[in-house]
């Protein structure tokens, strides 16, 4: 990313959130507590605004799909991962497995789970709609509580 890179916290349910980006899209979203903002990159709320009304309206439940440029770099598989991410509809989970079938190698379950826990755009990129086998609710970046949560936001169903 150029040295141009931009930032701002947007507060939200679950605990500020660092955006970053440059001029053009977005290229991060993550918890603001486990994230540190490089030396050279420069606040800029002003460019982030259309973001942080995006995540409001999701909060607010007044939305349920994000419209926003996205720039993430990663390799292919993670960027098909990251694709499929998006199309699993809100308010709704799949497992690991289910996705790894769904993008033609069902036996990289595993794969699907590391490529899920590299998504530099939380909520976005909705990988805490990714559950364990029977609907466990494992691995999250921002923590099984914020998962827990964001799944009860949207009135996800889990199994019990």
């Amino acid at each position: 990313m150029s040295p141009n890179r931009a930032f701002s916290i947007c507060e939200s349910p679950v605990g500020p959130l660092l955006l970053s980006g440059d001029s053009h899209a977005l290229s991060g979203l993550q918890f603001a507590e486990r994230a540190s903002v490089p030396e050279n990159w420069v606040r800029d709320d002003g460019r982030f605004s259309e973001e942080r009304r995006q995540l409001r309206e999701y909060f607010a439940g007044e939305r349920t799909t994000f419209d926003l440029p996205l720039a993430v770099e990663g390799n292919p598989f993670e960027q098909r991962v990251w694709a499929a991410l998006q199309t699993i509809p809100y308010g709704t989970t799949t497992t690991y497995g289910e996705l790894a079938a769904r993008l033609g190698a069902p036996d990289a379950a595993r794969a699907v789970g590391a490529a899920n826990g590299s998504n530099p755009i939380a909520i976005v990129v909705p990988c805490h709609r990714v559950i364990g086998a029977r609907g466990k609710l494992t691995g999250y970046g921002g923590g099984l509580d914020r998962k827990r949560a964001l799944l009860a936001h949207e009135g996800a169903i889990l199994p019990v």
